[in-house]
């Protein structure tokens, strides 16, 4: 049975890669606190959302394997090198069971050079986000509340997602 639902994950999946993404994240009605989770950097050193306390962090949740988050990657790439800074930043967590090895040599391969390394080899951020499926993304606010959800693709650096975002950072210095 998990192998059917895998097939059909990856399935709907390549359908996806190949569709237009949205060009906003839906916000919620009202912000929503995250459990706790913890995550890797490069180096293996123990991170979490707290590390960010004070920006506007979009967390994308994917993986090496998964098609339209391989699409996604060279974009939120572009998206890091265009709004980030002391107000933002893109936090791609990647579920590998490689770990950081698997990404740096998938980032070599799509030369990104503005997104860190991250990794979530025992999915705790998917348990965090109650979410099953590949790519997720989540909009956290500058005190670390959850205030937007995407499942699936989108176009992360399309100038309307670009234009969206940076009225979502001016906003969330205010905790929207």
């Amino acid at each position: 049975m998990k192998h059917v639902f895998l097939a059909l994950f990856l399935m709907l999946g390549v359908t996806a890669a190949h569709a237009e993404g949205p060009t906003q994240i839906p916000l919620l009605d009202q912000p929503r606190d995250v459990d706790a989770f913890v995550f890797a950097d490069a180096e293996g050193n123990a991170r979490s959302l707290q590390d960010f306390k004070g920006k506007v962090v979009l967390v994308n949740l994917w993986a090496t394997w998964c098609v339209p988050c391989r699409t996604e990657m060279p974009q939120l790439d572009r998206l890091q090198a265009e709004l980030g800074g002391d107000k933002f930043t893109v936090l791609p967590l990647s579920l590998d069971r490689g770990g950081a090895d698997t990404v740096n040599s998938f980032y070599k391969e799509i030369d990104v050079k503005s997104l860190p390394v991250m990794v979530d080899q025992a999915n705790f951020s998917a348990r965090a986000f109650k979410i099953f499926g590949l790519p997720s993304t989540f909009l956290v606010n500058a005190d670390g509340q959850e205030i937007g959800r995407l499942i699936g693709p989108a176009e992360w650096d399309d100038p309307k997602m670009i234009s969206f975002l940076q009225g979502v950072i001016d906003e969330g210095q205010k905790g929207l």
